[in-house]
This record gives structure tokens, C-alpha cells and sequence, in this order.
């Protein structure tokens, strides 16, 4: 296992070591052992992030979920991972202490070269699919909490996502249609 960084610190990519041979292939998709060896290896600190939720969902073509987040105690770190498919994930900094506020990191994932994805809590997270279908799955460290979640609108300009879909070809939740801009997300949460 390789752990990837980012200039933004928190969330990383792990790239997992496959096995493959003529039968197909094998690989640890989770082992908190390697994960927390790893993590101490490439960050110098223990990794202490215990899931306890998994989540699983299947999208089309052109599918943008997000941008969610839970707030205050009912934050989530995440470790996402596509099994069947190809999305752009990415993950924007919404901790207002934090000196990239605002800003965001993302990475193609997909069911062929099997990289996962961290996103500690403090953070937004969004995808969109990039096959024609996907079968995207996460693991979260805390309880999903209805009267907890935000979300800020996916094309707002002060954090400025590139997007690698035409616009015409994206697809929408109407919930995720009404989210507000980041700055009047973040004053929310307040």
C-alpha cells in the first residue's frame, strides 16, 4: 500500500497492491493494520480515524452528487473507493482555521487501478461519473445525521472545481441544485 499525498493537508489517495494473474485479481480493499502502518510511514502520527458506517451507490453517466458535508459533531471522515466505473472525485477545504479554506484537491478513481480516496472530516466531498455507469463506495467514521448535512452548489465560482464533464451532459439531484454558494454555506455553519 502507497499513500499519495496532496499540498492540502488531510486528504490523501492510497494505492492499494493488487495481485493479478490469468484468474483476475486480488487485493485488500480495507485493513486497518496496513492503513494505520502506512499512514504513520507517510505522515509521522497515528491514523485514529475508526469507521462504522459503509455506503454504497450506483450512478450514470454524468452524475455529479455533492457537494455534502455533516456538521459539528456529526462531521465524517470518508475513504471512497469505485467498484465498478470511473468518477472525478474531489474534496474542498471547508475548515475556516485551515490556510487552504476554500480551496480543493480531487483525483480520478476507478475499477482498474482500484486507488481510494481519504477525506477527513472538515471537508466537502463531491463526484461526478465519468463511465457510463458506477458503483461507488464509502466508508464513514460516524453516523449519517439528517438534521446535520450541508452542501454547497457544485459550480461555485470562489472555490472554482474543473469539472471534466460538459455541462449539457451533467445530472442533477434537485437537492443539490439548491445548494448555496460556499461563503453563504460556510456562514451556516456558524
Amino acid at each position: 500500500m502507497k499513500i499519495l499525498k496532496f499540498d492540502i493537508d488531510g486528504p490523501f489517495v492510497i494505492e492499494p497492491e493488487v495481485f493479478g494473474d490469468k484468474r483476475g485479481y486480488f487485493f485488500e480493499s480495507y485493513s486497518r493494520r496496513a492503513l494505520g502502518a502506512a499512514y504513520k510511514e507517510a505522515f509521522g502520527r497515528d491514523f485514529g480515524v475508526d469507521f462504522v458506517q459503509d455506503n454504497e451507490s450506483f450512478s450514470r453517466y454524468g452524475v455529479v452528487r455533492g457537494l455534502h458535508f455533516q456538521k459539528g459533531e456529526h462531521a465524517q471522515a470518508k475513504l471512497v473507493r469505485v467498484v465498478s466505473g470511473e468518477v472525478f472525485d474531489v474534496a474542498v477545504d471547508i475548515r475556516p482555521d485551515s490556510e487552504t479554506f476554500g480551496k480543493y484537491v480531487s483525483v480520478v478513481l476507478s475499477d482498474v487501478d482500484k486507488r481510494q480516496f481519504f477525506i477527513p472530516r472538515g471537508f466537502a466531498h463531491g463526484f461526478a461519473v465519468l463511465s457510463e455507469t458506477a458503483v461507488f463506495q464509502y466508508k464513514c467514521d460516524n453516523y449519517y445525521c439528517p438534521y446535520s448535512e450541508g452542501g454547497i452548489i457544485w459550480n461555485d465560482p470562489a472555490i472554482g472545481i474543473e469539472w471534466p464533464l460538459p455541462e449539457k451532459d451533467m445530472v442533477f439531484s434537485e437537492k443539490d441544485l439548491m445548494h448555496p454558494g460556499f461563503d453563504e454555506s460556510i456562514i451556516n455553519e456558524s
